[in-house]
């Protein structure tokens, strides 16, 4: 009896799950970096990311996956994009294509990295400035790298938390500098680290 009830359940669970409609927002001129990042985190979560992944070369591909694909990307785009999309047959070249329209040549996208670059080498944390903030800036960044095909690793994103914080937080540097292989800690682990040094802060102001 017990058995059926958690049977139950459990295929009631899984038909709400499949029942989630995910909705991506129709894709224009200024927000590219948020459709791309959530059009791949729905193709992830229907196991669709694959097709635009795949080698279209060497790998055999699903014909209904791919079909699923394009009409997931199809339904995000404005009339004027998908005509000029529609003609490929593939779900990554019409990807290939939207990603080139929008982020230009491969000129342009290195050009683009650089300026991110310059942009991260620049930034500082400021004194009245939250710990959730700035690395909240700093994680934009690595999704902006991300999106526009470079890499901006944690232990990038760990050194450049380190030299960047105020002097208030240099007890807490000096504790994350002594660990035995800080280039292989998680940004997710200073971060940690760090806020709950804050948090300690504000406690010891407040009394």
């Amino acid at each position: 009896m017990a058995g059926d009830k958690k049977k139950e359940s459990v295929s009631t669970s899984t038909r709400e799950q499949r029942n989630i409609s995910l909705q991506c927002p129709k894709l224009n001129e200024k927000n590219y970096t948020t459709w791309a990042l959530l059009m791949e985190t729905m193709l992830k979560a229907y196991d669709l990311w694959e097709i635009i992944d795949a080698k279209v070369d060497t790998e055999i591909v699903d014909e209904k996956k791919m079909n699923t694909t394009k009409a997931m990307i199809f339904q995000t785009l404005p009339e004027n994009v998908l005509m000029q999309v529609a003609q490929y047959s593939i779900a990554k070249e019409v990807w290939d294509s939207i990603k080139v329209k929008y982020l230009g040549a491969d000129l342009v996208q290195k050009a683009c990295l650089q300026t991110l670059r310059s942009e991260l080498e620049a930034l500082k944390m400021k004194s009245n400035e939250t710990v959730s903030d700035f690395t909240g800036k700093l994680s934009s960044l690595q999704t902006k790298f991300k999106t526009l095909g470079g890499t901006l690793k944690d232990k990038a994103l760990v050194r450049k938390l380190l030299i960047s914080v105020p002097k208030k937080f240099l007890s807490i540097m000096a504790s994350i500098e002594q660990y035995q292989e800080i280039d292989m800690m998680p940004f997710v682990e200073a971060v940690g680290r760090v806020k709950a040094f804050e948090e300690r802060l504000k406690s010891q102001d407040e009394q």
